[in-house]
């Protein structure tokens, strides 16, 4: 699985990333980011083209070096200067109360402990900084819920840890967050235990 996880993998999140389904919901969240900005899982960097002039830093946090390299040439080209943390979102190297805004695009799903890492997300936070984000994640509809509980042990290990059945509402809110604004849909021509969408804003 090595040689998959750091060289095939993040190739193939890369694709799925780049639906064209995705590029609204993705641009909506980096449009309302502001200050200094963590961005959690940056991946290959599709969000930083994104970033408006309101927004003084990024700093991507990824915990793969490969796609680390890919996100440097979207570096190249993104208006705020970009700083790159190889690291854990369980473990975020900051100081407490350094960030404006933390931002999370299809990220959650990923991430072995959820709640440990929306903690630091909201440590890491000044007061009245923000949570922006767009996870997929756990359906309303029981026939779709119970294909997503049936995929997930099988869809997880090759998709990167990816769980299709987490309640990102639940997670947040558990994590100590307020959601002050939240949307549910569901992307269009995607499956549905696949597309089920969160998008919304939450306070520490």
């Amino acid at each position: 699985m090595g040689f998959y996880q750091d060289h095939i993998l993040p190739h193939l999140v890369d694709l799925a990333m780049r639906n064209a389904q995705l590029a609204p919901y993705r641009e909506r969240t980096a449009a309302a980011a502001e200050g200094q900005v963590l961005e959690i899982g940056i991946g290959s960097g599709l969000n930083l083209p994104l970033y408006g002039p309101q927004v003084r830093e990024v700093l991507g946090l990824e915990p793969s070096p490969r796609l680390i390299e890919m996100a440097r040439g979207a570096a190249k080209e993104a208006r705020p200067p970009v700083t790159f943390i190889e690291g854990l979102a369980e473990a975020i190297p900051l100081d407490r109360a350094s960030v404006d805004t933390v931002v999370t695009t299809w990220t959650l799903c990923t991430i072995p402990q959820a709640i440990p890492a929306l903690e630091e997300m909201r440590r890491v936070l000044r007061p009245g900084g923000q949570l922006l984000f767009v996870e997929h994640g756990l359906a309303p509809e029981e026939r779709v819920r119970w294909w997503q509980n049936r995929l997930t042990p099988v869809w997880r290990p090759i998709a990167g840890g990816c769980h299709l059945n987490r309640p990102i509402r639940t997670l947040i809110e558990t994590a100590g967050f307020t959601i002050t604004a939240l949307e549910n849909s569901y992307v269009p021509k995607t499956p549905r235990m696949m597309g089920y969408l969160y998008q919304g804003r939450a306070t520490p």
